[in-house]
């Protein structure tokens, strides 16, 4: 079909007058030949990753019905094979709480799967499927993306298998909140079209690597669309395969983000003019053992700046829970410095 197109475009003597009238830019053999390597980049790729990519169907409790019975609640997403032993990443919010998974294999086949690890604040998960013979996924490299770059999105939106779609990168280092609540960084934007079921696909570039897993899109907006960067995916992967969770550290707070008056800030040479202020405070909490009060204001943990509650969330890794750390807090118009040891997060 790309071939009849090409020649169409470059046959104007034998279709002069209607030729020109489809094609008023004139498109000469070369143009032709650019459309035709897109093309041939966009199946090349795609045949090389859609065998690796999956249908998840979950079915989750919903409580029972008028006779006793149990209920159930059906959902689905997408996913991909990324090691030869039938490991699946997916997302989060479609395998999270699920009592059943069952997935299907590009080849037809239906097996049942579990789930190995799930962190709902990267919006992540890894599954495994019972079955043998799967073809497994090249994993590229986010941290060398470019925007402009080619991006192709392949997943089961609304259940039609094997669905793809292609564009552009259109912006890297994007946020965006989880359903946790916390934030995901390092987000790339694409315009290659989601729909629901796309969510856990894979976002391939044109040498068929996965560089990042489909998981949201902002509607009604036309071609704002967002994966996770498959090295956020590659991290999170390794840690639910040794641990079966991410361990991220607590400190028994609660909080909001507030300006800081400007007078504060210059007094105390403050990176920020904004710190995240404490509603309340855990009873036995680290902060309650660190002397945290309601109505201090976290301006810095371990000398690094926390500027709102995001920031304090991002600073609250597996690598502080239970290390001494150095808290800054404005309390009133002073200035102290507190000890906390967090815990780690259940």
């Amino acid at each position: 079909m790309d071939q009849v197109f090409a020649n169409f475009l470059s046959a104007p003597d034998s279709l002069s007058g209607d030729a020109a009238a489809l094609n008023p830019h004139g498109l000469n053999s070369s143009d032709s030949d650019l459309l035709d390597a897109y093309s041939r980049a966009v199946t090349a790729a795609v045949d090389r990753v859609s065998p690796s990519v999956v249908n998840v169907e979950v079915h989750q409790a919903a409580g029972k019905s008028r006779s006793g019975e149990p209920r159930e609640r059906r959902g689905g997403g997408s996913g991909f094979v990324f090691t030869p032993d039938g490991l699946i990443l997916t997302n989060s919010h479609v395998v999270h709480d699920a009592t059943r998974i069952e997935v299907a294999l590009s080849d037809g086949r239906r097996a049942p799967a579990r789930t190995i690890g799930d962190d709902p604040a990267t919006d992540l998960a890894v599954i495994q499927v019972d079955a043998s013979g799967v073809q497994a996924v090249q994993l590229g490299d986010s941290k060398q993306l470019r925007p402009g770059q080619m991006a192709i999105a392949i997943g089961n939106p609304y259940g039609f298998q094997s669905t793809v779609t292609a564009g552009v990168i259109s912006a890297l280092g994007r946020s965006l909140r989880s359903y946790s609540g916390r934030l995901i960084e390092d987000v790339i934007q694409t315009d290659a079209s989601l729909n629901p079921g796309n969510s856990g696909g894979p976002l391939v570039n044109s040498r068929g690597e996965v560089i990042g897993v489909n998981t949201a899109t902002i509607l009604p907006a036309q071609g704002l669309c967002f994966a996770i960067g498959i090295n956020t995916a590659k991290f999170v992967a390794s840690r639910l395969l040794r641990d079966g969770r991410i361990r991220r550290s607590w400190i028994g707070v609660s909080a909001q983000t507030v300006p800081i008056h400007r007078r504060v800030v210059r007094f105390y040479n403050l990176s920020d003019e904004s710190g995240v202020v404490v509603l309340g405070v855990e009873e036995s909490s680290p902060a309650r053992k660190a002397g945290i009060r309601e109505g201090d204001v976290i301006v810095a943990l371990d000398d690094k700046s926390v500027a709102g509650v995001d920031d304090l969330h991002r600073l609250l890794t597996d690598a502080q829970v239970g290390t001494r750390c150095r808290v800054t807090v404005i309390r009133h118009t002073e200035r102290l410095e507190l000890t906390i040891v967090p815990a780690e997060a259940q």
